[in-house]
């Protein structure tokens, strides 16, 4: 099984997430931020990633640590699932359509982070979480979990819509690029017969 558990504890955060890629899209999140927690549960349940997420954070200061530690944790357990990703499909892409809004997803399971993010909201916040922090969460994310990852906001004009777009767009993504390639037999993805580096 396709398994990791992370642990992160600083002085701003203690943070345990498990992720198993073969799942059904079973979650059990608590992280103290409710609107974190309803974005989280839209990716585990659209990537079919089982993910168990326990966050304590100071939000009695704000909410930034917290989204950026949960994306690194949550960043390092997949990376760590995946192992030398064999036999994975790597890339994919996705609109994703909610209402009004419409978002673009692409990504490369490459072990060469990057992130491409071109959201705008057209408010600073999603009832008491700051839009600014969806952008910190997921290059979190991209940078430790070591994907390449673009989003892009195509049309939208409610903030939890475009939010949502972007979080269910990346679900998806990662199903498929996660999901073993039977036609790979076994190999890496790439000429080099390797991915990483």
């Amino acid at each position: 099984m396709r398994t990791a558990t992370t642990t992160r504890a600083t002085k701003e955060t203690d943070i345990s997430v498990t992720v198993e890629l073969d799942g059904t899209g079973r979650f059990d999140i608590a992280t103290g931020v409710g609107f974190l927690d309803h974005m989280l549960e839209q990716l585990s349940r659209h990537s079919l990633i089982d993910m168990t997420i326990r966050a304590k954070g100071d939000t009695h200061i704000d909410f930034h640590h917290t989204a950026e530690d949960v994306g690194i944790a949550l960043g390092q357990s997949l990376r760590s699932a995946l192992g030398d990703m064999t036999g994975i499909a790597r890339y994919a892409d996705c609109h994703l359509a909610m209402d009004e809004a419409l978002t673009r997803c692409a990504l490369d399971v490459s072990g060469r982070p990057f992130l491409v993010w071109d959201v705008e909201f057209p408010r600073d916040k999603v009832g008491d979480f700051d839009t600014e922090l969806f952008e910190e969460f997921f290059r979190a994310f991209a940078m430790n979990a070591g994907i390449t990852l673009h989003i892009a906001n195509l049309t939208g004009s409610n903030c939890h819509h475009i939010a949502e777009t972007c979080f269910k767009a990346v679900a998806r993504c990662l199903r498929k690029a996660v999901e073993p390639d039977p036609r790979q037999s076994g190999r890496v993805p790439s000429t080099k017969g390797q991915l990483g580096g």
